[in-house]
């Protein structure tokens, strides 16, 4: 019972986390970019300490080998002046400067190398970083496009501003003329009491019409004068 009850719980807290996820992707695209610029400027700064150090070993062998260079003239006159105790000793700390250098020289190899792998991945880095912001850009875009479809579809569907409208105009357009109305209502009353019976007989062809037309008063007006 607890293991399914376990499994269960399991399933709605994963639905969740992808119900999340689709709902702030484009907020945790951005959050995840961020981050990975914090990584790179880590790297970046870690590159930089190490070139510094690499420069600095590189001068600290330039300087022992002036001072090897020096110091072998210096033992060589001391040895062609027969003093060969002098000459002896300079050769003990030509040796050790021999030494440090052999030391110094292979650290200068190592620190190269890091320097190498960890530029290589910086620029990876850097590269990566600005094809996911591209696609953030994309990201966004697509979801604009998506939240406008939404909405167009909501107004679209079912009881929409615009199927609202469509009908207000439709019920508009089919309503009944009133003035029509009245005069249909007015024909109506004159045919129930014979008032129009004279003018249907006149314009069947029998005796004058009721109603004088605008040529018969012109007529009339032409005779006059």
């Amino acid at each position: 019972m607890f293991t399914t009850i376990r499994t269960l719980f399991l399933g709605a807290e994963a639905r969740a986390e992808e119900r999340v996820r689709k709902t702030y992707s484009i907020e945790l695209i951005e959050q995840k970019i961020r981050e990975a610029q914090q990584g790179l400027q880590a790297a970046k700064a870690g590159l930089a300490s190490l070139i510094q150090r690499q420069r600095s070993e590189e001068k600290q062998i330039t300087l022992l080998q002036g001072r090897v260079t020096d110091l072998t003239g210096r033992a060589k006159a001391a040895l062609e002046g027969g003093r060969e105790a002098l000459a002896t000793e300079a050769a003990e700390a030509i040796a050790e400067m021999e030494n440090e250098l052999a030391l110094r020289r292979e650290t200068v190899l190592r620190l190269e190398a890091r320097v190498m792998r960890l530029r290589r991945t910086v620029e990876t880095t850097n590269r990566r970083i600005i094809d996911l912001k591209q696609g953030a850009i994309a990201a966004r875009a697509v979801r604009q496009e998506q939240t406008i479809q939404t909405r167009i579809q909501t107004t679209l569907s079912g009881r929409s501003p615009i199927s609202e409208a469509e009908e207000l105009i439709a019920e508009v357009l089919n309503r009944d003329d009133p003035y029509e109305q009245a005069e249909i209502l007015e024909d109506i009353d004159r045919g129930l009491t014979k008032a129009d019976l004279g003018e249907r007989m006149a314009a069947e062809g029998f005796g004058k019409p009721v109603k004088m037309t605008a040529t018969e008063v012109l007529n009339r007006l032409k005779s006059d004068q």
